[in-house]
């Protein structure tokens, strides 16, 4: 039986399609089977569907065209309309499958939402969640529009309409959302709207609830610049870093040069006449200075002065966006007012945020409710990211991060904190640090997140680490020398018991990252070598690769611990291991001393834990793929099912990791470390924040 609720508005202007996404994400990070669909276009071009399914592998099914809707509404044939919507959602069900389905919104050209959600939801047997808009807190009318919607739907009490998410608390009331987002409601205030609707007589009804009341964030709404280049069809004069820039704030400039100051911030897009040469130069100035200024949207189709673009070229080359509009100002700031919202679905970053805030702000207790007839749980990437948060936030543990002056680990380190996935401890010159989270716009002032100077920690380790190394003959200046390196100074930190594990590798070498470990740490009991694994989520499942990062050429012995200490990260991580040991050949297909290695670690491995599940010599693809493993190891307990890849050796693990990240567009976390009596993990020097986020979530967890 699939459980279908039907998303239905209350007013236009609400975030229907926001919420939607939230919604599908929360029930998948909680590991539910959840399908989604857009019975109609809204508008022409209508991307929910295309939407829900960026970074996930959900069932949809393709919206039916407006027109088509509209000729059969107006042709009196509602019923042929519904049996289309009908077959299009049998097509989603299951029998243990929840599905979202995304009511339509009343609006001036499309009159007839509000009627063909009610038929869909009483055609569809589904159960009717109402989604409305908190901007303005009028809280009496805002309880009126979601009595007279339920009544739409049977009323309140009734059991079909099951309960109601406010979207956009501490938002204002208005049309102009560009102007809205640099409104930023403080955390007390959002507290206290929240309360004070969840005090609403009509939640107090024991089979109404508010599912979840959304803030409004500013970030959910900003375009990037090239976004708005688009809607605006502005000539391009520097594109600079236009594709990555969003703007937060609008600034028509009338003002002088000398009173520019206020509207000189990051993220704000600067309007202003061709002409104004003081402003040209004053915004290339301060772009030079390291602040991230939207762009610069020049009016009135005017050139800028070749002598005065040649002094702001310096600016345009560091990434300073520059557009030219035909029009004047007052009608460029017109057409601003009715920038269309919609999220654009090449811009991942932000669909993915709309996603996260959302589902963070629903009860999870309500969504168990919706889901207590499915028994089946799936491991999806969204659903392990989720588990590692939870997870991480359980533990409460402190990660010490040495390169705390690098930019994406300082935002890292303040997502962390803002997440409470771990108390971040960033290394580094508190003004330095500052410095650049200013440029980057990045806010530090978060409980949980701390900059340690490394001058005034030093002095404190110098001692233990003599007295670790004596037997090297470590003189007091020697490891003052040695604690100067920041990685070195952190492994101290955590040997000692200060901090609870140290994440490093975003500018370091992984050597640079483990040779201290190893002299301080040093391996686990019943553990001989460190090893390590990537978690690689792939659109539709998880994977774990070992040993990518650290052993060149290892035994039988050694390949055998690897895959043993990989079982374990995997079970502890929430997937009960099937053990691959890859090689070039399957089974007894083939022969030589690689493959003869693979197949002694494999039997030592088995003999060591008769009851893991592990098969080797296999072949990547008689691993992964059922139907080749059913010719090539039609009785291995592993092949076609595996989710732990051991790699012969690092150059087959590394190559094959890369290849994968790359090509299959997954997320790899990790490398994570293994056999280590403390949580040291390194990074890849590519790593982007999403991936330092979540290596910092798993050493917390190993802690």
């Amino acid at each position: 039986m699939t459980q279908i609720i039907l998303l239905a508005p209350v007013g236009s202007g609400v975030g229907l399609t926001s919420i939607s996404l939230g919604l599908v994400r929360a029930f998948e990070e909680r590991g539910y089977p959840v399908g989604f669909f857009k019975p109609i276009e809204q508008f022409a071009g209508d991307r929910s569907s295309d939407l829900v399914k960026v970074g996930s592998e959900i069932m949809t099914q393709a919206s039916l065209p407006l027109e088509q809707a509209e000729e059969l509404v107006s042709g009196g044939q509602t019923e042929l309309l519904l049996e289309k919507i009908l077959s299009h959602c049998d097509c989603l069900q299951g029998s243990k499958r929840i599905l979202i389905v995304e009511g339509l919104i009343n609006t001036d050209t499309l009159t007839f939402g509000v009627r063909l959600n009610r038929e869909m939801a009483r055609t569809l047997g589904a159960k009717v969640l109402l989604v409305a808009s908190a901007e303005g807190h009028d809280l009496e009318a805002l309880s009126n529009r979601i009595e007279i919607s339920a009544s739409s739907y049977g009323g309140l009490g009734q059991g079909k309409v099951i309960g109601c998410i406010v979207n956009k608390v501490g938002g204002l009331r208005g049309e102009d959302t560009l102007s809205q987002m640099s409104v930023t409601p403080s955390p007390q205030e959002i507290l206290q709207k929240t309360a004070e609707i969840q005090a609403l007589p009509l939640f107090q009804m024991a089979d109404f609830p508010l599912v979840g009341a959304v803030p409004w964030e500013p970030e959910l709404a900003a375009p990037r610049v090239q976004d708005l280049a688009r809607y605006l069809n502005a000539e391009v004069m520097y594109a600079g870093d236009m594709a990555h820039r969003r703007v937060r704030r609008i600034a028509l400039c009338s003002r002088t040069a000398a009173h520019l100051h206020s509207h000189l911030k990051p993220n704000s897009l600067l309007v202003t006449a061709g002409d104004r040469t003081d402003i040209l130069m004053a915004a290339s100035l301060a772009a030079q200075n390291g602040t991230k200024l939207g762009g610069l949207l020049l009016t009135g189709g005017l050139g800028i002065p070749p002598n005065i673009e040649e002094l702001c070229k310096p600016a345009f080359r560091a990434g300073l966006p520059v557009l030219r509009l035909q029009l004047d100002t007052w009608a460029t700031a017109r057409l601003l007012q009715n920038y269309p919202h919609e999220l654009p679905l090449d811009d991942r970053q932000r669909i993915d945020k709309v996603k996260e805030t959302v589902a963070g702000h629903l009860d999870g207790a309500w969504l168990d409710k919706q889901a207590q007839e499915i028994q089946e749980t799936v491991l999806s990437p969204v659903a392990f990211k989720h588990m590692l948060t939870l997870k991480a936030r359980a533990a409460g543990k402190r990660i010490v991060l040495p390169e705390g002056n690098e930019p994406r680990t300082i935002k890292a380190a303040a997502i962390c904190a803002r997440r409470r996935i771990a108390h971040c401890i960033l290394l580094g010159e508190p003004t330095e640090i500052q410095e650049l989270a200013d440029r980057n716009g990045i806010d530090l002032n978060i409980q949980g997140l701390e900059i340690w100077s490394p001058e005034t920690v030093k002095e404190g380790l110098v001692e233990p680490l003599v007295a670790l190394r004596k037997h090297k003959g470590l003189s007091e200046d020697m490891a003052r020398d040695h604690l100067s390196d920041r990685v070195v100074l952190g492994t101290m930190l955590l040997q000692q018991g200060q901090v609870d594990g140290l994440v490093s590798g975003a500018v370091h070498t992984t050597a640079d990252t483990i040779r201290p470990a190893l002299s301080l740490i040093r391996t686990a009991p019943g553990n001989s070598l460190v090893s390590s694994v990537f978690f690689m989520l792939l659109p539709d499942r998880v994977l774990v690769y070992g040993d990518c990062a650290i052993n060149p050429t290892p035994t039988a012995e050694q390949l055998a611990e690897i895959a043993l200490q990989s079982a374990e990260s995997a079970a502890k991580f929430g997937l009960e291991p099937r053990v691959a040991m890859i090689s070039y050949s399957t089974g007894s297909s083939g022969g030589g001393a690689d493959v003869e290695k693979v197949r002694k670690a494999t039997e030592i491995a088995k003999a060591q834990n008769p009851q893991l599940l592990i098969d080797g010599p296999l072949q990547y693809d008689a691993a992964i793929m059922p139907d080749v493993a059913q010719s090539k190891a039609p009785d291995s307990p592993v092949a076609g099912k595996a989710n732990v890849f051991i790699f012969p050796d690092l150059n087959t693990g590394n190559t094959t990791y890369k290849a994968v990240q790359r090509s299959a567009n997954a997320l790899s976390i990790g490398p994570m470390l293994q056999g280590l009596n403390k949580p040291v993990n390194d990074l890849s020097r590519g790593a982007l924040v999403e991936d330092i986020v979540y290596t910092i979530a798993l050493t917390a967890i190993q802690a």
